[in-house]
């Protein structure tokens, strides 16, 4: 990884990882002037599995707090470039993690999610993903996952949705989305 150059003063921001993660990923990431890395911790895992995950995350937060911490805002990742550390942020890839139930978006969200797609690329209980033949927009349920999203600060991704459910979420959603 080739570090910015030395009068780079801007933010060094990957989007989407998903990783082995272990310590020397980290230290790469420090080496390589990376301030935030958003990481994928869950595909199509129930929310049983995305809390085992997270507490394997906070386990790697612990044991690597001299160089990467959990984001949950903006301040965040400002303050890990000031101390030359990396910011984590939690992705979601798709929907499956909050099971049929919106009061798990607050707690995902407690928990330090911050993104969460609507669907991966095949048709999910929100919205139609980019595999799809037909794109019927988002469901019903993802109507209320939107609006509870918006409610707590979750970003919106729909970067493998399909077309029809994405302009659709950008009519619904009350905050910007990716």
């Amino acid at each position: 990884m080739t570090r910015p150059p030395a009068n780079f003063d801007g933010y060094v921001v990957d989007a989407a990882q998903y990783a082995k993660w272990n310590r020397s990923v980290f230290e790469e990431m420090r080496d390589g002037g990376v301030t935030c890395v958003n990481a994928t911790i869950v595909y199509w895992e129930s929310a049983r599995e995305t809390l085992s995950e997270i507490g394997k995350w906070n386990r790697l937060f612990e044991q690597n707090s001299d160089l990467i911490f959990l984001a949950r805002t903006a301040d965040d990742i400002r303050h890990a470039k000031s101390v030359g550390k990396t910011a984590i942020t939690f992705a979601f890839q798709h929907c499956s993690p909050i099971e049929e139930d919106i009061d798990l978006i607050e707690i995902m969200h407690t928990l330090g999610v911050r993104f969460m797609q609507l669907s991966y690329n095949n048709q999910s209980l929100c919205a139609a993903g980019c595999y799809e033949e037909e794109d019927p927009g988002i469901t019903r349920f993802g109507r209320q996952v939107i609006k509870e999203m918006n409610r707590v600060g979750m970003v919106v991704d729909m970067s493998h949705s399909g077309e029809r459910s994405t302009f659709h979420a950008i009519e619904l959603s009350e905050r910007p989305i990716t």
